[in-house]
């Protein structure tokens, strides 16, 4: 499927694999707008649409100010549509209010890997893991989440490469045919940093660290202070053992092993940012790397797992409020003079809003509009009670996506988004590699993705004027130093390139940090352990933590509507034999869920793979509301919600919930206002 092509690098453009877009009877395919979310849809030309929206974004901006817009791009669109979306926001809105999905997954691999080594993202290729003789995986389930991926690890583990696993539950990795891991540390959810400080310590104190590397690559007085911070007594294993729920002698074993491997690998997904200790657990990750010299070749490196097949390209196209194209902050007045004098504008130095920035707005009244482009943050984000309130605040929600999602039955303006078997583009992979999509049929809806998003800039009186994606990534390469020497033509002949690619690097670069880091010295960084505020307690004695399966793909907006569902229907709540038979909960009960922001209900599945006091459940099913008890705690440095640690109980009930009860009706409702507007047309 496209997402497991990108993973590779590689283009997928067989019509077998267009289940999820043009095969299905409800993907929406004409332009449809209302006055409310109450109003029945009514099915209009391109123009129109699109005419109704500026008109509805420029009177609220009048009437409200110029920061009362805004718009989130997609991370499984292309990168020529990202940066579309982002020039519309600040070039046409006149504010940075923009954001994007990896604010919710990876803005702490951002903010971390840019503090510590100097580039926001992966180090290397995913077939570098051939090479590999230790790998840790920490916060990811690549055999679900990242199956591609998955298949390659596990050939290099048959092939005798020893294996860690850092995760609350016990994946598939820990203990398939054919691999065992050597050592899995079960840690308790919101305790990565003490496990990460643990690991450092064994290194740092047992002196099992490469001395010359460091000295070599590092900053000479920040790795002084840290190592003084890492050695202290209070970071041993012993000391933290009640905290992380690792038995010391393990995480000493693990951390012998790591330190010691020829090679060793680090791949670490979700699990690890989703924390309101996020942002620092990458940069213990980074210092790990570091500190065995683990960086600039193949078979090492700090490898984040992208969750979606374009969120690096999203954020590489200046999708965060801050930061324009290339990781290059808005108050630099040099590189913001470069965009004015291209797009004939003058740019508001200030950030923007964030999504919760945006969404706090908008319950508070003060921000009105927005643009949301291929994400569907009624399902995804958390706090659903939240989000709701937010979405129904709004004078005026423009949705551009292939189906009525959860967000798009708030929406006022419904644009109907092309697939990727529709549209000419590129996506960049985990690994920062640039790959081709191809056009292979015409959009069903007369638009791709970005001709709709020149056509509302246009509307709303920002002329943009583009006759191919190619003429936007040469301005894209124009504009951006690390993608200077990227062109469709180059893309033709080389099939994919890894960023960057200029002068330096005229065919790109396979691996990052080869003779120097790109901050120029490496940068030890101190992570001081901070318990998260969302604990367990006597009202809320389990901890919630969230993550995917194989059979269906994130809220599931695509997989849903295929033969999937025979595999998972529905998602359920996975509890330990222990906690259940104290509950008197067995197998398939309707369990009531509870937590500090709302309550749901899920199917029970007693399982051994959480330990006593941690429960798991998916996200692929609106209706489960896995989110509604989702709180808004969040990562100190991004705003990352901290998915992953949900202090809830567990109850036995005989019926729905009232939000499921609601939410099912809602569903139905907009549902059927869709199927009039399609017989009234």
């Amino acid at each position: 499927m496209e997402r497991r092509a990108a993973n590779e690098g590689h283009a997928c453009v067989k019509g077998r694999f267009a289940w999820g877009y043009a095969t299905h009877g409800d993907r929406i395919t004409s332009p449809m707008i209302r006055d409310s979310i109450d109003d029945a849809w009514r099915e209009v030309s391109w123009d129109e649409a699109v005419n109704f929206a500026a008109s509805r974004f420029r009177d609220i901006q009048q009437r409200h100010g110029r920061n009362a817009i805004g718009a989130i791009t997609s991370s499984r669109c292309t990168n020529e549509e990202v940066y579309l979306v982002q020039k519309l926001v600040r070039a046409g809105f006149g504010n940075n209010n923009v954001d994007t999905c990896a604010r919710v997954c990876h803005s702490p691999t951002g903010y971390g890997l840019k503090t510590t080594l100097g580039e926001s993202a992966g180090t290397q290729t995913f077939a570098s893991v051939a090479k590999a003789d230790v790998i840790m995986v920490m916060g990811s389930n690549p055999t679900e989440a990242h199956p591609v991926f998955g298949s390659r690890l596990k050939k290099r583990l048959r092939e005798g490469a020893k294996l860690i696993v850092i995760d609350p539950r016990s994946i598939e990795l820990v203990a398939t045919p054919h691999i065992r891991a050597d050592y899995h540390l079960p840690v308790n959810p919101g305790c990565n940093v003490a496990v990460l400080n643990a690991m450092a310590h064994v290194i740092a104190t047992e002196a099992l660290y490469d001395a010359d590397y460091v000295e070599a690559r590092c900053d000479s007085a920040a790795f002084a202070q840290w190592f003084e911070f890492i050695c202290s007594d209070e970071h041993s294993p012993e000391a933290l053992a009640e905290t992380t729920g690792v038995e010391a002698q393990t995480l000493r074993a693990a951390a012998r092993l790591y330190a010691n491997a020829g090679n060793g690998a680090i791949y670490y997904g979700l699990g690890v940012t989703e924390h309101s200790q996020g942002s620092t657990a990458v940069m213990g990750i980074a210092n790990l790397a570091m500190l065995t010299g683990n960086l600039g070749r193949e078979g090492v490196g700090v490898n984040p797992m992208r969750g979606q097949n374009n969120v690096q390209g999203s954020c590489d196209m200046g999708s965060f409020p801050h930061e324009l194209p290339g990781y290059r902050h808005l108050s630099d007045a040099a590189t913001r003079s470069l965009f004015e004098e291209a797009w004939q504008v003058e740019l508001d130095p200030n950030p923007g809003m964030r999504i919760p920035n945006m969404f706090d707005a908008a319950v508070d009244g003060e921000f009105r509009g927005l643009y949301c482009q291929g994400e569907d943050v009624a399902q995804s984000d958390p706090n659903t009670h939240h989000i709701e309130a937010a979405l129904r605040g709004l004078e005026c929600l423009v949705v551009q996506d292939i189906f009525l999602n959860e967000t798009a039955k708030y929406a006022h303006v419904f644009l109907p988004g092309a697939s990727f078997l529709e549209k000419d583009g590129t996506f960049i992979n985990a690994e920062r590699r640039i790959s081709p999509v191809r056009k292979v049929m015409p959009p069903l809806s007369g638009k791709a993705d970005w001709e709709a998003t020149m056509a509302f800039a246009n509307a709303l009186g920002y002329p943009m004027d583009y006759a191919h994606p190619s003429e936007i990534m040469d301005e894209i390469a124009a504009l951006t130093p690390t993608f200077n020497g990227v062109s469709y033509a180059k893309l033709d002949q080389l099939g994919s390139i890894q960023w960057p690619c200029n002068e330096e690097a005229p065919e790109g670069t396979p691996t990052m940090h080869v003779d120097s880091f790109v901050r120029g010295e490496g940068y030890f960084a101190i992570t001081e352990f901070v318990p998260t505020d969302e604990r367990a307690n006597r009202r809320f004695p389990l901890l919630l933590t969230t993550g995917r399966i194989l059979s269906q793909y994130n809220v599931g907006a695509q997989t849903r509507r295929t033969a999937n569902t025979v595999w998972h229907d529905e998602d359920i709540l996975e509890i330990h034999p222990h906690d259940a038979q104290e509950r008197g909960i067995g197998d398939g009960d309707w369990l009531g869920i509870q937590s500090r922001a709302g309550d749901t209900v899920l199917r029970a599945r007693l399982s051994e793979s959480v330990k006593p006091g941690v429960v798991y459940t998916t996200f692929h099913h609106p209706f489960s509301g896995a989110n509604v008890v989702t709180t808004d705690n969040s990562d100190w440095a991004t705003n990352c919600p901290e998915y992953k640690v949900t202090a809830v109980q567990v109850t036995k009930v005989t019926a729905p919930s009232a939000w499921q009860a609601r939410q099912r009706a809602f569903g139905e409702r907009q549902q059927a206002l869709l199927a009039k507007a399609r017989v009234d047309a």
